[in-house]
């Protein structure tokens, strides 16, 4: 006998005293049971609806973003998404607070360096327009030398991608322009003669700020010329275009369509945040209400342009909700959950029937009946012949007539006509002892 036979000859005779233990049989059938019931509880509780709490940040209070977070922290309550806004300095700060998981989920522009680890893409939005809010007399980039510029907070985004096209235009920041870093509520609150040269603002059209501006300080737009090649240097640049009378109509501001940078608005993540949470949020965000309130054009077609980071599940998730019903994937999946299936209603079988013991083989007395049915043939064969003492064949045909009927309610016959054939033999017999 080899090595496995002793193997398999061993584990056999443990399993089987096992077995026949009635306390470790239990045990094990209360273990397998209790096993099989809490998966089929854990699929049950994953299908149950969610009510996710989340921190998401659109900036500072008085940018476009910190708007849009509002809408969709009104619009996401219907999904089952409670949205808790807290207002940061800027994209950078927000993109350190989603790393550390202080924040689940921050409007961010693009153009920043993805070195996070934890930080996924959710949904790629709309090119927001770069801003050059200017002091009259500034008619051209050229006329941005000398001056200072305010390039908002220090963990701002606004600042990367302000120095960036400054530098593509030949500008070096404290040779060419001096650099200021206020925010938005600080500019709002400045006096006329405090205020900077220029002020540069990442926004949605009509920015607030360069509302202000225009309208309470006299400022106007600068045209920042969109060279193919700054799209070329820079993948996350867009060509835009700042309509004409857009903050103001008299005078006009500006006086017609203006050429600047746009720079895609991006919603990301901390990779932590649970999937289901992720897909409710884009329910919320890609619906007609956010459209109608923010008044800005989601288009879902572009919610996987790259912001450099990896694509959510819960995004993969979102969009894969069109799919055919029954694609490749889902016929594999249900494929899946059938044999999954199949594999629990074996395995509580198996576990019913370990629990039970071994199985109770179900005795039928046929055979018995078919034996007494021959007695009488050969009692009834012998008085054929003349061999057959008339008396002790009748004691017998008695016996055998006795002892099916004290035993006939607790017969147990496959064959229920056994009974009555046995007892027309016998009176066939008897006749016979008659004649």
């Amino acid at each position: 006998m080899s090595e496995e036979e002793d193997y398999t000859k061993a584990l056999e005779g443990v399993l089987a005293r096992t077995q026949n233990s009635e306390l470790a049989r239990k045990a094990v059938g209360v273990l397998l049971i209790a096993a099989f019931l809490g998966a089929a509880g854990w699929f049950v509780y994953d299908l149950l609806p969610r009510r996710h709490h989340l921190t998401i940040t659109g900036g500072e209070i008085t940018g476009n973003r910190h708007f849009l977070a509002k809408v969709l922290q009104e619009v996401a309550a219907d999904e089952g998404v409670t949205l808790k806004i807290v207002p940061t300095k800027g994209s950078i700060q927000a993109l350190e607070m989603l790393e550390s998981g202080e924040l689940d989920l921050a409007l961010s522009q693009g153009g920043l360096e993805p070195g996070f680890d934890d930080v996924v893409h959710v949904a790629t939005l709309a090119p927001e327009l770069i801003h050059f809010i200017v002091k009259p007399g500034i008619e051209t980039v050229h006329d941005l030398r000398g001056k200072v510029i305010n390039l908002g907070g220090k963990a701002g985004g606004t600042r990367v991608v302000a120095q960036s096209i400054l530098r593509s235009s030949g500008l070096e920041e404290g040779v060419d322009y001096v650099e200021t870093n206020f925010s938005n509520d600080r500019i709002i609150t400045m006096r006329r003669e405090q205020l900077p040269d220029v002020v540069v603002n990442v926004s949605f059209q009509p920015s607030f700020i360069a509302d202000f501006l225009v309208k309470e300080r006299g400022y106007r737009l600068l045209e920042i010329p969109f060279p193919g090649s700054l799209a070329l240097r820079m993948g996350w640049v867009a060509d835009a275009t700042v309509l004409a009378y857009t903050y103001g109509i008299d005078p006009p501001v500006p006086e017609r369509d203006i050429k600047t940078v746009g720079v895609n608005l991006h919603l990301l993540a901390n990779a932590n945040v649970p999937p289901r949470a992720v897909q409710a949020v884009l329910e919320a965000l890609y619906s007609p209400a956010v459209a109608s309130q923010s008044r800005i054009v989601l288009d879902e077609e572009n919610i996987a342009l790259p912001s450099g980071f990896p694509l959510s599940p819960g995004t993969l998730a979102f969009t894969a909700r069109k799919d055919p019903l029954l694609s490749p994937e889902v016929m594999e999946q249900l494929k899946a959950a059938a044999g999954l299936a199949f594999s629990m209603v074996s395995g509580m079988l198996i576990a019913v029937r370990w629990f039970r013991g071994k199985p109770i083989r179900e005795e039928f007395h046929d055979a018995e009946i078919k034996t007494r049915i021959a007695e009488v043939a050969a009692i009834e064969r012998r008085l054929i012949e003349g061999r057959a003492d008339h008396e002790e064949a009748d004691r017998e045909l008695a016996a055998l007539r006795l002892g099916v009927l004290e035993r006939l309610g607790s017969l147990r016959l496959q064959d229920s006509s056994l009974v009555g054939t046995l007892l027309a033999a016998e009176r066939g017999a008897r006749e016979r002892i008659a004649l």
